[in-house]
């Protein structure tokens, strides 16, 4: 099975080959949630965190009084 190494803890990821760029994974061993930014050769890197403030494709924004 192919693999790419965890920018975080240099350990070994497993990437199925229905991994799709943009797919999030996880480390088994420091549990970091990593995001397949490269295919050829597989390329990990730290997935970001979603912005909170933004909901569907909508930003959230707060109302002038």
């Amino acid at each position: 099975m192919p693999s790419a190494s965890c920018p975080e803890c240099d350990s070994r990821v497993f990437v199925d080959a229905n991994t799709a760029m943009g797919d999030t994974l996880v480390c088994e061993d420091c549990e970091t949630e990593l995001e397949l930014v490269g295919l050829d050769p597989f390329e990990l890197d730290p997935a970001q965190p979603p912005d909170p403030e933004v909901r569907d494709g909508f930003n959230i924004f707060e109302e002038d009084e």
